[in-house]
């Protein structure tokens, strides 16, 4: 078994993909669960629906971008 990290996680460090993933970790109600044990405490159920709710967002957040830019030209 591996030793557990026992380094916490600074939340205003954090690379801009990774901070995604901890958002969405909130409005989900699992941020207290991953800061507390980590990301392999989740379920199954749990961090799919986290990646399902980032692929949506990045989908949208690409969606913008690109109508911005034709608004533009």
């Amino acid at each position: 078994m591996t030793k557990k990290n026992e380094n916490p996680i600074d939340l205003n460090h954090i690379k801009p993909e990774e901070q995604l993933k901890y958002e969405v970790a909130e409005e989900l109600g699992l941020l207290p669960k991953v800061l507390e044990s980590g990301w392999k405490s989740l379920s199954a159920k749990e961090s799919g629906r986290i990646g399902g709710i980032i692929t949506r967002k990045k989908k949208e957040m690409k969606a913008e971008a690109l109508k911005s830019e034709e608004l533009q030209e």
